[in-house]
């Protein structure tokens, strides 16, 4: 009977100790990422703060956060990258499903106090405030929430999962001029596990004859397959070290309390058949060549789309509900 009360003991003490050591792991990746990692300084010149006081997160009701992928490359004296893909991933706790949109990047808005531009321009104008305030007068939707991470943040994440198997759906080749062929695109057909470096090229890859429109996809694709990967056994025991790679490459201003609660949350949600859209839809927009060639959304249309997508009720009526411009778009 001493023996098995012994082996109980231990076995608890083992439990504590990994409970311990998990959760100063996710309190310091919390905290670290609060700070200005990627974001280091402001248009006006001042220094990037730590994350705002926003009020907490409930639980209950639907948080929508900002996902922005920015790119580094050639960015001197501090200055802010431009966003390479802007996402609003929306939560709803209560069904546990989420919503994500791709922002087309050549989306023409008004970005609040600087005039009309695309608006991947907004995170230059006025850092990430303004790219929230931006998005959420685009898409009706309340953001108060964002997180921002580099090229190399994204490699670090896929690495440090172990890849994440896709199935790619044609050869993809590009030479990219810069960084000494860094950046080249070389992927083959078909279903095989992408590293970082694999899944970069992946997503960044836009030589289609629809552009960007492929191109958010196939991000939205990926962001999925790592959503449900994240879910693993194996990924959760790794995840201290995992925390710990991509820190250097990721900031927020979700605070720790938060986090937590968007974590537990994540392990319920249902990633196999979340509502995935194009923003702007085909037929919502129209191209203009006022400042280049831009996309200018009727966004009246936009923002009634938004809220049918993530109606409870049209969910439940069609599990299976579809981007329109997914049908629409020419493959």
């Amino acid at each position: 009977m001493r023996i098995w009360k012994r082996m109980l003991l231990i076995v608890l003490v083992v439990v504590a100790a990994t409970a311990g050591y998990y959760g100063y792991s996710f309190y310091q990746f919390a905290r670290d990422i609060q700070e200005p990692n990627v974001i280091t300084s402001l248009p006006d010149g001042g220094a990037a703060t730590k994350a705002a006081e926003i009020p907490q997160w409930d639980g209950k009701d639907r948080v929508n956060i900002l996902l922005m992928g920015v790119d580094r490359r050639g960015i001197k004296n501090n200055g802010l990258p431009r966003s390479d893909s802007m996402m609003l991933v929306s939560i709803d706790p209560v069904s546990k499903r989420y919503d994500l949109f791709s922002i087309l990047r050549d989306t023409y808005v008004d970005i609040p106090g600087n005039g009309s531009s695309r608006i991947n321009a907004a995170i230059v104008d006025g850092g990430p405030d303004l790219a929230m305030k931006t998005v959420s007068q685009f898409t009706g939707l309340p953001v108060d929430r964002y997180v921002i991470t580099d090229f190399e943040g994204f490699k670090a994440l896929i690495d440090s999962v172990g890849g994440v198997e896709l199935d790619v759906e044609k050869n993809m080749y590009y030479h990219d001029p810069t960084d000494k062929g860094v950046y080249d695109i070389n992927l083959k057909k078909g279903v095989q596990q992408l590293d970082g470096n694999k899944a970069l090229q992946y997503v960044r890859f836009r030589h289609d004859a629809t552009s960007d429109y492929t191109r958010t996809e196939r991000q939205r694709k990926l962001l999925a397959a790592v959503a449900d990967q994240m879910k693993k056994g194996t990924t959760l025991i790794q995840l201290p070290s995992i925390l710990k790679e991509v820190t250097p490459y990721v900031q927020t201003n979700i605070g720790t309390m938060d986090m937590m609660k968007l974590s537990s949350l994540g392990l319920n949600l249902n990633t196999q058949n979340p509502g995935k859209y194009q923003l702007p839809p085909m037929g919502m927009f129209h191209e203009s060549h006022r400042a280049g060639s831009v996309l200018v959304p009727d966004v009246d249309q936009v923002q009634t789309f938004i809220q049918e997508a993530i109606q409870p009720a049209t969910k439940q009526a069609n599990t299976t509900v579809e981007d329109p411009s997914k049908s629409s778009t020419p493959q």
